[in-house]
């Protein structure tokens, strides 16, 4: 956060119309300072060579250098900026090449503000964001590529016999009442639970909470009490 304690962000589309929308929420966000947009990959790449933000938010799919390249020269010239997917729906293998070439996160381009600028927060403290429209097969994809946010540095978090039993229904994609019924505990007792998990783990949605089950082999039938 270099500009007024505010989180520097350049963004990338090829559509302008789409461009210009996500310029003029951004610019309305008081924790935010827009920097600049592209209109491809090559002039994303130099954008954030002179700028230097915190945060990139760029489409998959634009003309010449597409997303993915951007994000594989950023990410080789060493700069600190942490970058975000924006994606449609039929664009899984491109999030997972994004995600191994060392995006940080990925939502939809239509996401509401609340998620687009929370994925902006989340990530700038280099934690994952996965966007909560995440379907399992995405999430299972992304759990077996080489994509793995999680510094191996980090002490691993320990968790309860009862925060086992929600994270494998929440591996199940069960609801907080199936899980409740299942454990015979209460949706408000599953709830404070899920929470908790969210806490440990430091992510924002359920998705984190499978994505990071699957990448360590914790959550599954082997772990059900």
């Amino acid at each position: 956060m270099n500009n007024c304690n505010k989180i520097t962000v350049v963004i990338a589309d090829d559509q302008d119309i789409y461009l210009e929308g996500l310029a003029g929420l951004l610019n309305r966000e008081p924790g935010i300072k827009l920097l600049g947009g592209a209109a491809g990959g090559k002039e994303l790449v130099q954008l954030v060579g002179e700028l230097k933000p915190d945060v990139v938010l760029t489409d998959l799919k634009m003309p010449g250098m597409n997303g993915v390249q951007a994000i594989k020269e950023i990410k080789a010239s060493g700069a600190a900026t942490q970058c975000i997917v924006l994606s449609v729906f039929d664009s899984d293998q491109l999030i997972i090449e994004a995600l191994e070439a060392g995006a940080m996160g990925y939502i939809v381009k239509n996401a509401a503000k609340g998620e687009i600028v929370e994925a902006v927060h989340t990530v700038y403290r280099q934690r994952p964001y996965y966007c909560s429209t995440t379907t399992t097969a995405l999430a299972r994809k992304i759990s077996g590529s080489s994509h793995n946010p999680y510094p191996k540095t980090a002490p691993a978090p320990v968790f309860d016999e009862r925060e086992l039993s929600v994270i494998n229904g929440l591996c199940r994609e069960l609801t907080s009442e199936e899980i409740a019924r299942e454990l015979f505990l209460s949706k408000k007792v599953v709830d404070v639970t899920r929470s908790r998990i969210l806490q440990k783990l430091d992510v924002k949605t359920t998705v984190g909470i499978v994505l990071y089950a699957m990448k360590h082999g914790i959550g599954g039938e082997q772990d059900k009490h």
